[in-house]
């Protein structure tokens, strides 16, 4: 099992190299990149900011519950911070196992669990020279 932030660009096979085994018969990745509109508005680009030790751990643990769901640490997962580009790649997890359907529950739960918990905050850019933080969350018991 692996998690990590970085601000260099996510390369997906790397994240997949994270994970797999002779025994696994079914292998997730999924990324989630940059769009060029949100809400209706043009979007030129984004950055994405953490404090990196406490995102780490909301991580980690993200990770670690998704792994124990799963019965299996073949579970990768990396955030990117800094500028980012449309079409960057912003997240990426990668989850195997012998089935199927653990894999997409287990990727399903990281990328909910993401959205919901990890402390990184997204600074959109708009074709038109605005910028705006979009909401955010901070995890519980780390306020």
């Amino acid at each position: 099992m692996r998690s990590w932030i970085t601000d260099a660009p996510i390369d997906p096979t790397a994240v997949l190299d994270e994970v797999g085994s002779p025994a696994d018969g079914a292998v997730l990745l999924f990324l989630g990149t940059v769009r060029e509109e949100n809400e209706g508005r043009a979007v030129s680009g984004m950055r994405y900011d953490a404090y990196v030790a406490m995102a780490e751990q909301v991580l980690g643990e993200i990770a670690t519950e998704a792994a124990q769901q799963l019965g299996t640490e073949r579970v990768a997962v990396v955030h990117r911070i800094g500028d980012l580009a449309i079409g960057d790649v912003s997240v990426a997890l990668a989850v195997s196992a012998p089935h199927r359907e653990p894999v997409f529950i287990a990727g399903r739960y990281l990328i909910e669990e993401i959205k919901r918990r990890l402390p990184v905050w997204k600074h959109e850019y708009y074709v038109e020279g605005e910028s705006r933080w979009l909401a955010g969350t901070v995890p519980p018991g780390h306020a």
